[in-house]
């Protein structure tokens, strides 16, 4: 198994191909400014990309929150430095994450414990999938302290609940609980909040028990997907089927299958 990195604010576990990255600073929040989350949730990802290990990672929050984004008491003293400077906090800090998101070839679940505020929303709509207990809430209250999404929360929200939505959340700054989000499509289910993590982990599971390659492969085109003409899109399918027919996952499948019992796969 490869070895797990060094984090400062966060843990990382991994468990039967599935990875939980928990963010430990819950005496802020889990603010992803003013901590080292930000680096930590990079270097998960980049751990992951490279691990044959890891099939799925789950991105939670201990204590009460997932992340309230950025830390408000500390944000009027970074204020103070001059345009370019902020410009440079932006680009070398917290928009490491969505770049990182962007390039995770496993799928990332987030388990939303509590409150994602702010840019701690904007983190969780990155995700592929999205589960929250009824503690979670969501609000994209950049606009509250007369700020904007600096983090690309915009190009995320849309393409998520589409424009019309994404504006209103975005031009009010409300807060909207569980059952809302559930309903909007921000979350794909709620639990009570002793189950959320185990649903998490169930959920995981079921993707980490399939070929391993074959779910890299799989997100790879739903990125892709989202960017690409169709018949761009068609050729690339072409190609990355091509090398899953000669996986050795592929050949186990099949006898799965003919066998009618579970597949053990290798990832090669």
């Amino acid at each position: 198994m490869s070895a797990l990195p060094e984090l400062k604010d966060a843990a990382l576990t991994l468990d039967e191909r599935v990875a939980v990255l928990t963010f430990k600073r819950d005496d802020v929040r889990n603010a992803l400014t003013g901590t080292e989350l930000t680096s930590d949730i990079v270097a998960a990802l980049a751990w992951a990309n490279a691990s044959p290990d890891a099939s799925v990672l789950i991105l939670t929050g201990e204590g009460s929150a997932f992340s309230a984004g950025g830390n408000i008491k500390t944000m009027g003293e970074r204020a103070k430095a001059p345009p370019h400077v902020l410009q440079q906090n932006y680009r070398r800090g917290i928009q490491r994450i969505p770049l990182a998101l962007q390039e995770a070839e496993i799928p990332v679940l987030a388990a939303v414990n509590g409150p994602a505020i702010g840019a701690g929303f904007d983190l969780a709509n990155m995700c592929d999938i999205r589960i929250g207990s009824t503690n979670a809430q969501f609000g994209e209250t950049f606009v509250n302290l007369g700020i904007i999404a600096g983090d690309g929360g915009a190009w995320f929200l849309q393409r998520l609940l589409g424009y019309q939505r994404a504006a209103e959340l975005t031009f009010t700054g409300r807060i909207v609980k569980a059952e809302e989000a559930k309903q909007l499509g921000i979350l794909l289910e709620v639990t009570a909040p002793d189950a959320l993590l185990p649903r998490a982990r169930e959920l995981a599971a079921r993707i980490a028990a399939k070929p391993p390659l074959a779910v890299r492969y799989a997100k790879r085109l739903l990125k892709l997907a989202q960017q690409q003409p169709l018949a761009e899109h068609l050729d690339v399918c072409a190609s990355f089927q091509a090398l899953c027919h000669k996986t050795e996952d592929h050949a186990e499948a099949l006898t799965a299958f003919f066998e009618k019992r579970q597949g053990k796969f290798k990832g090669c």
